[in-house]
């Protein structure tokens, strides 16, 4: 029986070198590929800025008194802001003051129970 269609011809050594090369970069490009989005690199820790950096042996209820102090800073200030501006800012101003108080109230509550006053 006769084929219809004939064999290729037979690879140069060039030639096959080449096909193996290709096959070569084209696994090693999907290894990267895998590795990158199946294995990507450890996140480092994140470092803190060391210019504003709180000592790490202060006790809770000294940091939430601060903040608390700070929120009502910011509370007292914004509100002082919103009576400056106009009709829509001020409603933004205010919706940030309403939000610094409800987060005022909250370091409130931890700080009660760090250290109850009764």
């Amino acid at each position: 029986m006769d084929k219809l269609v004939p064999d290729p011809p037979p690879e140069t050594p060039l030639e096959e070198a080449i096909r193996v090369d290709d096959q070569v970069k084209t696994r090693e490009a999907i290894k990267r590929a895998l590795d990158f989005y199946l294995s990507p690199d450890p996140v480092k820790p994140r470092q803190p800025s060391t210019m504003f950096l709180i000592q790490p042996n202060i006790d809770t209820e000294s940091l939430l008194a601060h903040a608390c102090e700070s929120l009502a800073s910011a509370n007292t200030l914004t509100g002082n802001f919103a009576d400056q501006l106009g009709r829509p800012e001020r409603n933004t101003a205010l919706a940030i003051q309403q939000i610094i108080m409800l987060a005022e109230l909250a370091v409130n509550r931890a700080l009660d129970r760090v250290d109850p006053q009764a």
